[in-house]
């Protein structure tokens, strides 16, 4: 059996093949994140964490504010742009590694990074301002 692939179809097949390994990722990540909340069968059986956690001064019930709430999500959305940054950097360093010196290419690639940098930047940079803001106004 002789293989008679040219560099373009390799590269090709490698980012379709790289397209897909990121999505069953993130499908897996996915369902690795909602399977603890399919798993807690009673939702008010503690196993005794409450007596533990009372002396350590900890909060025993389950009521969260609406910071504590806000929060969350922004953590969530942070993860979500972390993510969307981490697939962009790699999209655009599989399409840099295959461009056989296609300067359109590489120059797209290159546009990808900065972009996907730019992003992250400005996001991390609102989120830093959101959160001193609050701490500011809260204390």
């Amino acid at each position: 059996m002789r293989f008679d692939f040219t560099y373009r179809q390799f590269a090709r097949r490698g980012a379709k093949a790289l397209a897909v390994f990121c999505l069953v990722s993130f499908a897996f990540l996915f369902a690795a994140s909602i399977a603890p909340a399919l798993a807690a069968d009673d939702p008010s059986a503690n196993y005794g964490l409450d007596a533990a956690a009372q002396p350590a001064g900890l909060k025993t019930d389950d009521t969260k504010t609406l910071p504590e709430r806000l929060g969350g999500v922004v953590g969530i959305a942070l993860s979500f742009v972390g993510t969307i940054f981490l697939i962009l950097i790699i999209y655009a360093g599989v399409m840099w590694m295959t461009a056989a010196g296609n300067e359109q290419q590489v120059t797209k690639a290159k546009d990808i990074l900065i972009a996907a940098t730019i992003g992250l930047v400005l996001v991390l940079s609102a989120y830093a301002i959101t959160l001193f803001v609050g701490n500011t106004l809260t204390t």
